[in-house]
């Protein structure tokens, strides 16, 4: 481990390197990275080297891929404003837990060697070391480098540190070398219509960047081969939400007794809403099956419902978050716990694809939400974690839920293998049409007020008028008024009525 203490402008030591403090740096670390290939490389502000907690670093880099840093400023280099063209969950950490954000911070902060050599050439040196490590942890987020903020970095709490940030003309910079071109139009709109700024001049100076472009190939070779033993216990608990499933439901079972590694307990919970209705689900009691089935029928039909009965029953050490219409192969869970083994993660999300349908990545990296029905967790995680009841029957639950295991410190993954085949079965789902109570309103609220219950808890008040923007541009070419002024004064008051429904949603 070679460490770089810094004062912002310059190199102020190296420790366990023969490099000399002449370059700025960013070239420093690019070339102490081409000298020692297979170093683990930490930076650290001179303000804060007393608190750095060096026995620590092992665990937060426990694999090759990891980048991470922190500042516990509330402000982060790119300032907020970076929220009005970007709605992902990476741009707000939450800075009390390890959690997943491209959200570098010169304060302190390390990665391996293998990922710098990965950039050199495509990524170049920069005299603002902040600018520098926020490229370069952008642009590898989503290629399988895998970006925290992490308090652990500290022994102890720092008050009043404070965060070198971007000037305007930066982040404009920024979004043109990380983002699509359109972005950069967006950004320049949203700072008019939301703090009536008119940064034309800015704008027109980052024009000349170029995308900064990397694919998987660039870190195809870095090892991801975790430290962590967190697969002491293999046991597996499926706990599976079913409504009028009978037959898709009985060949996910023979494919589960099927495995190689056999689950121990399948949680099924049953819903059927009308009166009187009893289980149809038969085959449970007159087949043998080589685990257990923990069973419970409800006249309460919705899947939020459903999985917070079954998370009451747990048992295992990890649980398998599965639909009613999947089929897995029977080294499923051998396969899996295979690679949860190199990750050293705590919660996944399985590529989950229906027939014909093309993967969208062959690599681990960081999601952005979470597959209910598709996804393999450890059971410490989901202490003290529900599915939000203001969700059932709309839309957000799952990414709902995501964001709670985040909050807890729990990153989730996209693992490509094994793949799930989602078969999507014509029945099943709501056997009869929820109706809620906006239903009645003269004016429909847009976007959905389940919808607007998750961006308002979770975004930042930029990102939520960055969303704004776009669905009054998308819902534009969708609804019968052509007028603009028109459209604009019935979206504003649709939108006022989602806002007023997710609050009575809270």
């Amino acid at each position: 481990m070679i460490i770089v203490y810094h004062d912002n402008y310059k190199v102020t030591e190296i420790l366990n390197s023969e490099e000399k403090r002449t370059a700025g740096i960013s070239d420093l670390l690019f070339q102490i990275a081409e000298n020692n290939p297979n170093e683990l490389i930490i930076w650290c502000e001179e303000s804060v080297r007393g608190a750095l907690d060096i026995e620590i670093i092992p665990a937060v880099f426990h694999h090759n891929k990891v980048m991470a840093s922190f500042s516990p400023s509330k402000e982060n280099y790119l300032t907020d404003s970076i929220g009005y063209i970007d709605e992902s969950l990476f741009v707000k950490p939450n800075k009390s837990v390890s959690f997943p954000t491209w959200q570098m911070s010169s304060l302190v902060g390390g990665i391996h060697a293998s990922v710098l050599n990965a950039v050199n050439g495509k990524i170049k040196p920069n005299k603002d070391f902040d600018y520098f490590l926020n490229s370069i942890s952008k642009t590898a987020l989503n290629l399988g480098v895998l970006c925290y903020s992490n308090p652990n970095f500290l022994r102890y709490k720092i008050e009043n540190v404070k965060t070198r940030t971007a000037d305007i003309s930066q982040v404009f910079c920024f979004v043109k070398e990380h983002y699509r071109s359109r972005w950069m139009f967006l950004l320049l709109l949203n700072l008019f219509l939301y703090e009536r700024q008119i940064l034309l001049f800015s704008a027109i100076k980052s024009i000349r960047k170029r995308q900064i472009k990397l694919d998987e190939n660039n870190f195809s070779a870095i090892s991801m081969n975790s430290t962590k033993n967190i697969l002491s216990n293999k046991t597996i608990d499926v706990l599976i939400p079913t409504i009028g499933r009978k037959d898709p439901l009985f060949n996910f079972l023979k494919d589960l007794s099927s495995q190689t590694l056999l689950p121990e307990n399948i949680i099924i919970v049953e819903q059927n809403p009308e009166e009187g209705s009893v289980s149809s689900l038969d085959y449970i009691d007159s087949e043998q099956w080589p685990f257990k089935i923990i069973h419970v029928f409800t006249n309460q039909s919705g899947v939020c419902n459903a999985r917070n009965i079954a998370l009451e029953k747990l048992q295992s050490d990890w649980i398998f978050f599965a639909d009613d219409d999947i089929r897995i192969e029977p080294d499923f869970f051998k396969t899996a716990f295979e690679n949860i083994s190199k990750s050293g993660n705590e919660a996944f999300t399985f590529n989950c694809l229906q027939a014909n349908e093309k993967s969208s990545s062959d690599i681990i990296f960081q999601w952005q939400t979470f597959g209910s029905g598709c996804s393999f967790v450890k059971k410490e995680a989901l202490e003290n974690v529900k599915f939000d009841m203001a969700y059932e029957f709309g839309f957000g639950e799952d990414a709902d839920y995501g964001m709670q295991l985040r909050n807890k410190g729990y990153d989730i993954l996209f693992l490509p293998e094994p793949k799930i085949l989602h078969l999507k079965a014509p029945i099943g789902g709501f056997r009869t049409k929820f109706k809620f109570a906006w239903e009645n309103e003269k004016i429909q609220p847009k976007p959905s007020p389940t919808v607007m219950h998750f961006k308002k808890s979770y975004l930042s008040k930029e990102q939520l008028a960055c969303f704004k923007t776009i669905l009054f541009f998308k819902y534009y070419k969708l609804q019968k008024i052509k007028n603009p002024f028109f459209y604009y004064k019935m979206f504003q008051k649709q939108w006022e009525q989602s806002d007023n429904w997710s609050n009575k949603l809270n």
